[in-house]
C-alpha cells in the first residue's frame, strides 16, 4: 500500500468514526396512537434530523418504552432522553405547572395555551421542580378546552352532575367534584373501557382524545361549551442527555421547538374544523350548556379552587401567587400582541 493511499484510508476511517462519534440517537417515549396531540414530536424529530444531516435522530415509541404515568420517572433514571406526560397524572411530582390546569382559567385558543404554558416553564421554580426528575422542560403539547360525552340523557344542568361518574384529572376532577361529580383519573387509554364497563358516565377529553380513544363512538351526547378547562402534557429531555448533545445539535433541538408547535396547531386546527363533521358521521347530540348554568360552574367551580391551589403550593413552599399572576399577565400580553 502506498504512503498516500494508507493516508487516504486513514483519513476515511478517521472521519467514518468521528461521525459515528457525534451520531446522536434519542428513544421517546409517549402512548396510545399517533395523533394530533403528538404530531409535534414528530416534527421536532424530522426537524433535527434534517438540520444535522441525519446525525441526530429520535425513535418515538407508543407505549413500548414505559407506561404514561411513569414517564416522568423514566426520564429521571434515564431510561429514555425525551418523554410527554400530563401534569394530573402524578400533581405531587409536577405541583407547579398544576396551576396551568386550575378549571376556567379563560384561555380560549391553542395560541393562548402555548403561551401560557411556556411562560410557566420558563419560570424557576418549575426549572427547580423539574431538575429534581433530571427533567427540562422542552415544550407543550397544546389541547383546547375539555368537554364531557356521555350516555343517556344529556347532562346540561348543574344539578344534573351531582353523582355523575366522570373520567377528569387534576384539576378538571376537582372542578367536577365542587359540582358534586365522581372524578375517576383512568388513564386516556383506559377510558373506553372505563366507559364500556359502566365505571364512568362521561368522559371529559379534548377532540383529538374522543377521536383516538375511541369515546367519541360510545357517546349520545356532547357538551360543546361547558369548557372546564385543560390539561397540560409538556415534552421534557433528560438533562444529563441534553447537556451532553454537541453544541449543533442542541442548537437544531432549541431551534425547532417553535417550528413543531406551528406545525402542531396547523394540524390540530383542521381536526377541529371537520368537528362538526364527525358529531354529525357518528350521531351524536350538541349540547349547549346556558350562560346562567354555566355562571353557577364558574362561581362553584372557578375562583374558589383557584384560591384554594395559591393557599395550598404556598403553604408547600412554591411561590403560587406569582405563578398563578404570570399566568394572567401572559394572556393580557398575548391578547395584546394579537
Amino acid at each position: 500500500m502506498s504512503n498516500i493511499t494508507a493516508k487516504l484510508l486513514a483519513t476515511t476511517i478517521a472521519a467514518t468514526l468521528a461521525t459515528q462519534a457525534a451520531a446522536t440517537e434519542w428513544n421517546v417515549s409517549t402512548w396510545g396512537s399517533r395523533r394530533a396531540f403528538t404530531e409535534h414530536l414528530h416534527k421536532i424529530a424530522e426537524l433535527v434530523s434534517e438540520k444535522t444531516g441525519g446525525a441526530f435522530t429520535m425513535n418515538i415509541s407508543y407505549g413500548g418504552l414505559s407506561k404514561n404515568t411513569e414517564n416522568l420517572d423514566g426520564i429521571s433514571i434515564g431510561a429514555f432522553e425525551m418523554a410527554q406526560f400530563c401534569a394530573g397524572y402524578h400533581p405531587d411530582k409536577n405541583r407547579a405547572i398544576t396551576v396551568l390546569e386550575l378549571p376556567f382559567l379563560g384561555v380560549s385558543t391553542l395560541e393562548e395555551e402555548v403561551a401560557v404554558s411556556h411562560a410557566i416553564y420558563d419560570h424557576p421554580a418549575v426549572a427547580e421542580e423539574m431538575a429534581q426528575w433530571n427533567a427540562r422542560m422542552l415544550m407543550t403539547s397544546p389541547m383546547p378546552q375539555y368537554n364531557l360525552v356521555g350516555t343517556g340523557e344529556p347532562r346540561d344542568e348543574l344539578t344534573e352532575f351531582d353523582g355523575m361518574r366522570v373520567r377528569a384529572t387534576g384539576g378538571l376532577g376537582k372542578a367536577f367534584s365542587a359540582v358534586g361529580g365522581v372524578p375517576t383519573s383512568v388513564t386516556s387509554s383506559e377510558a373506553y373501557q372505563a366507559m364500556d364497563s359502566g365505571v364512568v358516565d362521561t368522559v371529559a377529553f379534548a377532540q383529538h382524545a374522543h377521536l383516538s380513544f375511541g369515546t367519541i363512538n360510545q357517546a349520545d351526547w356532547w357538551t360543546a361549551n361547558l369548557n372546564p378547562g385543560t390539561v397540560n402534557c409538556p415534552i421534557v429531555v433528560n438533562i444529563d442527555a441534553y447537556d451532553s448533545l454537541p453544541d449543533d445539535q442542541r442548537q437544531a433541538l432549541d431551534e425547532s421547538v417553535d417550528e413543531a408547535i406551528a406545525y402542531y396547531l396547523e394540524n390540530y386546527g383542521k381536526l377541529l374544523q371537520r368537528w362538526d363533521e364527525v358529531l354529525e358521521e357518528k350521531g351524536v347530540q350538541k349540547v349547549m350548556i346556558t350562560d346562567d348554568e354555566l355562571a353557577k360552574f364558574r362561581q362553584v367551580a372557578g375562583q374558589p379552587l383557584h384560591d384554594a391551589w395559591i393557599q395550598d403550593m404556598s403553604a408547600r413552599g412554591l411561590p403560587a401567587q406569582e405563578l398563578y399572576d404570570l399566568v394572567f399577565s401572559t394572556l393580557e400580553k398575548a391578547r395584546a400582541s394579537n
